[in-house]
This record gives C-alpha cells, structure tokens and sequence, in this order.
C-alpha cells in the first residue's frame, strides 16, 4: 500500500484490537492492552471504537467538592472530533462517573467515545444515543462528593499502559489496545497489511491446506 495513512474509517472497519496488538509486539511493545483486573466492556451496544486519548486521572473522595465536576467539565469541552475520553478511575465503583449528559455534550464536540476504568450511569439514555462506552461497571450514584477529576491530559497508567493525550485507542469485544504517538501510522499500516496476508491464509486453509503447511508457508498465524 502507499504510505498514506490509513483513515480511521478504514481502521474502524478493517482492523481489530488482536492484530495491532500483534504488530506491537513485532515492533517490540509488548505490553500496550489495557489488561485490569475488571475488564472494560462494550456497554451500549456498539462494540468496536477507535480514535485518539484524551486523558482524565480521577480519584474517591468523601468531602464536599469545593468545585463540583471542574475538571471533568473542562475535559469534556476540550475535546476535538474522533476524541476519546480515558477516565483512569482504579476500577472505582463507588459512582456513576460517567452518564447521559456529559455524552451529550461530548457528542456536540465530535467526542468519539469514551473509556471508563470505573463506573457509568444512564446506560439505556446512552444506548438510545449510540454513544460508544466501555466501562468496567455500572453504578446508580451521582459523582457529586465521591468522586473527582484531578488532572486531564496527564500520562494516566491503566492495565500497566502509559496511555498519553494523543495516543490512538482501538477497542473491541476482545479487549482495548494503546498505540504510542509516536508509533501510530508504522503500527496500524503493519496491522492493516498482517489482516489482508490472514485473509490470503484463511482463504488458503480453507481451501483444505493444513494448518501447519499455512504456516509454515506464510508465516502467519
């Protein structure tokens, strides 16, 4: 292919959390899947979203919030088109830190979508939106006193991935996989071109070759 970089349309319907994660490794980062003990799942029924980090750090907290939803809010209207929210939140299920209105608003700037290493709320408003939200859990209670951002667009550390604002996320019902900036179009070309040799093997086994002779063949697996 050219050296044009591929367009998130393509990558949305072409690639997939496994092979840029295999691409990772060949190009020696082996350990950029956010891997957490509660795993992140597609919540609204849309389970594929890929675009670009906008990072959120947050934490509990059991006193009145002298500046309710600050940061969050900034972080919200900061965001550009094919943005997606990273709430670095510890697994937190001690509220719903993520709901209708704020996906609302969010959707206004272009937000992609977003990725909650803690709880949401108005699963069904969302669902109705189609706004992509994957999320460790689900949790009825408002954040207001519980919980707060304390920084956005700080390195977060999620599943022991550095993710950055700018980094580009893709994740699907496998799992959510970071690409370094620096790394973005080196590695989603090598992920576009290991799932068209995977489409020449597949179509190869299926036509009776043995998997150990595809292998050995193409060097694909």
């Amino acid at each position: 292919m050219s050296n044009k970089p591929l367009s998130l349309s393509v990558i949305r319907e072409q690639l997939y959390s496994a092979v840029i994660s295999d691409a990772l490794d060949a190009a020696g980062y082996r350990e950029q899947c956010m891997v957490t003990d509660i795993p992140m799942l597609p919540r609204t029924g849309i389970p594929r979203l890929a675009g670009y980090c906008r990072t959120t750090l947050w934490e509990d907290i059991d006193f009145e919030d002298p500046e309710p939803y600050k940061l969050e809010l900034e972080a919200v209207d900061a965001c550009n088109r094919d943005d997606i929210i990273i709430a670095a939140a510890q697994g937190s299920s001690r509220s719903g830190i993520w709901g209708e209105l704020l996906s609302t608003a969010s959707l206004n700037r272009g937000c992609a979508g977003v990725i909650i290493d803690g709880a949401i709320r108005d699963v069904a408003a969302m669902r109705e939106m189609q706004f992509p939200v994957f999320a460790a859990g689900v949790c009825p209670y408002d954040s207001l006193n519980r919980q707060r951002v304390i920084s956005r667009d700080e390195p977060v550390t999620l599943g022991r991935v550095t993710i950055e604002s700018g980094d580009f996320v893709f994740a699907d019902e496998d799992g959510i996989v970071i690409v370094p900036q620096k790394i973005e179009q080196e590695i989603l070309t090598a992920a576009w071109e290991k799932v068209h040799a995977e489409n020449e093997v597949r179509d190869a086994i299926r036509s009776g070759l043995g998997a150990q002779e595809a292998f050995k063949k193409y060097g694909v697996l």
